[in-house]
């Protein structure tokens, strides 16, 4: 906590500022004594502010670190199931084996939607977008569950956490199949998290003899745990923003996914196969990069806003995309173009000395077209890997006092003027 004091100084009086310091990262200025001296803070981005405290997850920009409760991203993905990880954001530790089949258990029995929810679905056009489905279905469920959504309820939060993250699997598969007019398919019990989305979104009642490819389905875990969580962005502030009002979980989940839809945020994965689409074949990648070096198009899926260093998620996807590409031998045009890009970034000064190495985004959107899944389905399998983290995040702040958020502005409009009735206008 504060050890210090930073001063501010106005008109001749000093108001102290505390400096608090973290587990790790930089130390944060106090700044409540600027409102007892007059002054908001102002902060477009919200770059340098840090509105609340957290112990979930820890992100160091410059050294390229990423820690879920203090666990490296590469670790966990290595050497944990995506459930696993789920377990450590929501309660802190990894699980032991029983905490983890008790935990895996109660996944699985929440992880069915009400018959009710099918029909929910028909109301959507057949070509809506899934993540405008999302939007819409996740914030229904608080329509299904309302008898569970007193906040201030601690079992209340636990079993709205358990039910989210057990339900969005099944919740974007349906979204899937409703956009092409095939039969919903229902969770299977012998099959884990990501096996089961996968034959949710693939298989199809005559598909008696379904068989699970290892390599897409640990392939598919790896994407769920590298999205799990990423700190005070964009969505999860608007999952935190929205649960200061009181907000039942449901519509702040929802909230999240909207934020999440955005082409600066988690539509990114998508924007990378776009940007392939515009290249169009590997002859033109020389050119397209000689354009982005004169600033004349952006490079999708290339460097980020966070990490000034290497993503760490980066590595582990790379591995991964290896592996699938590996095992299912494509030999798809777009694909030989994305490893062009790939090769030019990571060898040419240019890229190198700026840091813009290919992210997460870059080979996720290569797997996931790999396995088959279409581009407007990346970012609904962003927002199912980020509930967990969103989750953690709400039930973070409903388990200490905290405060509506209300943040001020700079007005720069209009200063008091005179009404003037509509026959005296000119």
């Amino acid at each position: 906590m504060s050890n210090s004091n930073a001063t501010l100084t106005v008109d001749g009086k000093d108001y102290p500022l505390p400096i608090i310091k973290g587990t790790l990262g930089r130390p944060v200025i106090d700044v409540a004594a600027f409102q007892e001296a007059g002054f908001w803070t102002y902060d477009p981005g919200f770059k340098v502010t840090a509105p609340v405290e957290s112990k979930i997850t820890f992100i160091d920009g410059g050294k390229g670190e990423l820690l879920h409760r203090g666990y490296p991203i590469d670790e966990l993905a290595n050497n944990a199931e995506y459930l696993e990880v789920c377990y450590a954001l929501l309660h802190g530790e990894l699980p032991n084996a029983e905490q983890k089949t008790d935990f895996y258990e109660k996944i699985r029995k929440h992880s069915g939607v009400h018959d009710q929810l099918r029909r929910f679905f028909e109301g959507f056009r057949r070509d809506a977008h899934p993540m405008a489905i999302m939007v819409g279905v996740v914030g229904a469920l608080s329509a299904f569950y309302h008898d569970g959504l007193d906040v201030s309820d601690e079992k209340h939060r636990e079993i709205t956490a358990i039910r989210l993250i057990a339900k969005m699997p099944t919740l974007a598969a349906m979204s899937y199949k409703y956009s092409r007019g095939e039969p919903f398919m229902y969770p299977r019990n012998d099959f884990n998290y990501a096996q089961n989305f996968l034959y949710m979104m693939f298989a199809t009642p005559a598909d008696v003899d379904y068989k699970d490819n290892p390599v897409l389905s640990n392939a598919m875990d790896k994407i769920f745990t590298l999205h799990a969580d990423h700190e005070q962005n964009a969505s999860t502030s608007t999952v935190r923003l929205a649960g200061s009002t009181g907000a039942n979980p449901y519509a702040c989940i929802a909230a999240g996914i909207a934020a999440l839809w955005g082409p600066s945020h988690g539509g990114a994965n998508e924007a990378v196969l776009e940007m392939l689409d515009e290249i169009g074949t590997v002859e033109n990648v020389d050119e397209f990069m000689e354009k982005v070096k004169r600033k004349e198009v952006k490079l999708m899926g290339f460097g980020h806003r966070v990490y000034k260093n290497f993503d760490p998620r980066a590595k582990v996807m790379k591995e991964t995309c290896d592996e699938v590409l590996g095992a299912l031998g494509i030999n798809d045009p777009k694909l030989e173009l994305a490893m062009k890009l790939e090769k030019i970034a990571l060898e040419d000064p240019y890229f190198v000395e700026r840091n813009l190495y290919p992210n997460v985004d870059f080979y996720s959107g290569i797997i996931l077209k790999a396995i088959g899944i279409p581009t407007s389905m990346f970012t609904v399998i962003f927002a199912l890997a980020r509930t967990a983290g969103w989750i953690s995040h709400w039930l973070e702040m409903h388990s200490t006092p905290f405060k509506i958020g209300r943040p001020r502005q700079l007005y720069t409009g209009q200063a008091r003027r005179e009404f003037v009735k509509l026959e005296d206008r000119k």
